[in-house]
Parts: C-alpha cells; structure tokens; sequence
C-alpha cells in the first residue's frame, strides 16, 4: 500500500472521529477539462480509489453540463449509439420543474440535469492529483447508460481490478461491472443487478468459496432504501440476497443508506463504512462490523455517524450537507477515505480503523 505522508491533516479529532485535509477541497471543478469545448463542469463527485504501481488512483465522477443560454435549460443524454445529444426547454414551460438542482422533470419524464462520465487522475502523495498524459474517460454506452454512469467503487481481487458503477438511462439505475489489470484496456461485464439498485460494494476475497457484495435497491411503495448483500460464484450471476441493514427513522440514517467501498478485514469482523441520508438529504457516515465467515450477521452498527458534513464545503455547494464515499485507501490502521462534498468538490479525511471499531462497542 502507498503511505500518505503527514502531517496533512488537522489537528485532533472531532466528534465525528475524522481528520480532514487542511487541503481540502483536494479537487474543484475548475482543476478538471470539460470532455468537449461546449461542456462545463459543474460537480466532482464520489471518487472510487485504489493504488496501482506505487500511485494513488481516484477514478471520479465528472458531472457535466452545456453551457446554458438565457431563457433556456439544457441538458445531456447519449444516444444508444454513445454519441451526446442536448435536449432544451424554456424556462417559462408551466410543465418544467425544477425543485432540485440535480434533476429535470417535463411531461411526466425525469432527466438528470447534468450527465455524468468517469475520469482517472493519479497521485504520489494522495493530495496533489494530476490527469495521465493519455487521459482514460470511461463515458455511458448502450441503451442502459443513455443518462451516464456514476458513483465507481473499485476492488482488486485475484490480481484484477473490478470496477462496480451505477448505470443510468431512462429504464432505470442499475449496476454494471468492468475490469482491467493495467488501467488502460478494459473489459466490460454489463449489467450485474439490474434496476433500480446501486451502491455495489464488492468483498476484495471469497468467503466460503464464494464471492460476495453488498448493493442497495431502491424500495417505492414496500421496503425501502437498505443494504442487502448477494453471493456468487463468478462476480457476474448474484443471487441469495439478503437484507442486512435497514434504515433507522428519526436518526441520521432513518431515509437512506448505502455501501461506500470494499469492506475492510480486521480481527473483529469485517469493517463497512456506508452512508446514512435523512428526510432532508444531510448524508453523513457510518460504519457496520460484518461477521467475518457469515457477512450477513451484523455485529455492530454506528448509533452515531463517525463523520457529518460540518465545513463550509460540505454544508454549502452544489447539493449541501452531503458526505458520500465509495472510494478509500487502507494503510495500517490509517482509513484514508476520499469522499465527495456537497456534491461538488472532492476532499479526503483520514480515520484509525481500529478507533471506529472501539466505537461500535
């Protein structure tokens, strides 16, 4: 594992456990390129990360949009052939909502109002992040990723990386699966778990023979937003699923929760820190202890999150009070967790893992 050197952090802990980067935001938009001249980006999000060859990889979410005219709202989907089309509306249409930043409702049909596509930036210190000379820019293809892809968790096993991303078009969100061994060529699995689910957290080895994964489908009427895990023989073919962790109403997880990155191996069980959401969209983290031969025992649960949005970052940008990880770098007991903020800005904190796992008890 690459060592992310100090001291880079503030000083002591808080009530949430987490030392932040005194250099966060670590990425802004400005510090990216727009994919096309016409294109502006307007949010960095949720990067997936691992380490490659001595470095420190983050593969982010770039949400884009076109630059907007007076009187108009534009916004990106692929066509099934991959190629970008720009749909516009007026802005005095009475059939046009607009009530969230992040979505564009008319006649009945839900856009996203920016398009999202993956982009690879590397790092000798995992603070300071710099584009490959080849830039590698994984963007949606095919009739199941017409909306983009999003929110790309990263786990290496068997000596492969496997990438888990949220697939979005107009038939729904699900999850899609590629993988590489050398960060350039990349082998597509499709579609894993169709829609409507998301926040695929692959286990980095087998337990009892099998693969396993944690994923989050979406409950409308019964049920609800929770942690469920699946198992399989190949990391394609999921079944056996089973709902590990729901949502706990009137506390900080009580509307929404989802797996953040590969569970983590300690003595004590196997270590997840996932994302809680409330009725008013304020996502904060958490963590579970997975029981270490059978992760569908939950031993332990954070009544209280062991990081919240509480900086100006966090509280304030494209879609306020938002924490949300899928990507971090274990080194020792030192938890690197790379999280995006306020759906917006990329940052950083560093945990000890073994302080969550005191927590939990």
């Amino acid at each position: 594992m690459s060592t992310i050197p100090g001291p880079i952090t503030t000083q002591g802990l808080n009530e949430s456990q987490a030392q932040r980067f005194i250099q966060n935001p670590i990425l802004t938009p400005k510090q990216i390129m727009p994919s096309s001249p016409d294109m502006v980006i307007e949010c960095l999000l949720n990067p997936g990360a691992f380490t490659f060859k001595g470095k420190i990889g983050l593969l982010l979410r770039v949400a884009e949009r076109p630059v907007q005219l007076e009187g108009t709202i534009t916004c990106p989907i692929f066509d099934e052939a991959g190629s970008l089309k720009i749909l516009s509306f007026n802005h005095s249409d009475p059939d046009l909502d607009l009530s969230d930043a992040r979505l564009i409702a008319h006649q009945g049909i839900t856009y996203l109002s920016t398009i999202s596509h993956l982009r690879l930036v590397w790092s000798d210190d995992g603070v300071n992040f710099y584009e490959p000379e080849t830039p590698l820019i994984l963007r949606g293809k095919g009739k199941l990723e017409t909306f983009g892809i999003e929110d790309c968790r990263v786990a290496f096993i068997d000596g492969r990386y496997y990438l888990t991303y949220t697939q979005v078009s107009e038939n729904g969100v699900g999850v899609g699966m590629m993988s590489t061994d050398d960060w350039v060529t990349m082998q597509s699995h499709g579609m894993i778990i169709p829609p409507h689910n998301k926040d695929c957290a692959l286990f980095e080895e087998k337990i009892n023979g099998l693969y396993y994964c944690l994923h989050r489908p979406s409950g409308v009427d019964l049920g609800g937003n929770f942690i469920w895990l699946a198992s399989s023989p190949d990391l394609v073919n999921w079944g056996n699923h089973t709902c590990i962790a729901r949502t706990r109403p009137g506390m900080w997880d009580g509307t929404r929760i989802g797996a953040g990155c590969s569970p983590i191996k300690t003595a004590e069980g196997w270590l997840e820190i996932y994302h809680g959401a409330t009725s008013n969209h304020r996502y904060c983290l958490g963590a579970l202890l997975l029981d270490l031969n059978d992760p569908s025992k939950v031993i332990a649960r954070s009544q209280t999150p062991i990081m919240q949005p509480q900086e100006l970052y966090e509280t304030q940008g494209f879609f306020g009070e938002v924490i949300f990880t899928n990507g971090h770098i274990v080194n020792g007991d030192q938890l690197t967790v790379y999280y995006g903020a306020a759906d917006e800005v990329i940052c950083a904190a560093q945990f000890s893992t073994s302080q969550i796992l005191a927590s939990l008890k």
